[in-house]
């Protein structure tokens, strides 16, 4: 089985696809870094839907996401952009984190697993 490699850099890829599974680096807001949890969560699932169709798929076909949160106060107003993004019918198993992000600007980062 083949492996293709999205957005190859010198030190991760954004996506690897393996046979029909997509493994999608975690994503941290580019536009909205320093911004609020509400404005990086609607960068980083842009940037996911980008990628995800790079790969061949669309977020109807996520298997699984794990997100981290600097700070888990924040929860409520990351799943308010999630819940209007995740197409219902189609959620995907899912896990939310408090951890140290790598850097103070980025309060938010995304990981998920797609089928192709």
């Amino acid at each position: 089985m083949s492996i293709e490699r999205i957005g190859c850099g010198p030190r991760m890829s954004d996506a690897v696809v393996h046979g029909n599974t997509v493994y999608l680096a975690g994503h941290v807001a580019d536009a909205a870094k320093g911004k609020s949890v509400t404005e990086q969560t609607r960068d980083i699932l842009a940037q996911i839907d980008e990628t995800l169709a790079e790969a061949g798929t669309d977020k109807t076909k996520v298997l699984s996401a794990t997100i981290y949160l600097a700070d888990i106060s924040t929860f409520a107003e990351m799943n308010a952009v999630w819940d209007s993004w995740v197409p219902q019918g189609n959620t995907p198993a899912r896990a939310t984190v408090e951890a140290k992000l790598a850097a103070p600007a980025y309060t938010v980062e995304i990981v998920m697993v797609a089928a192709r």
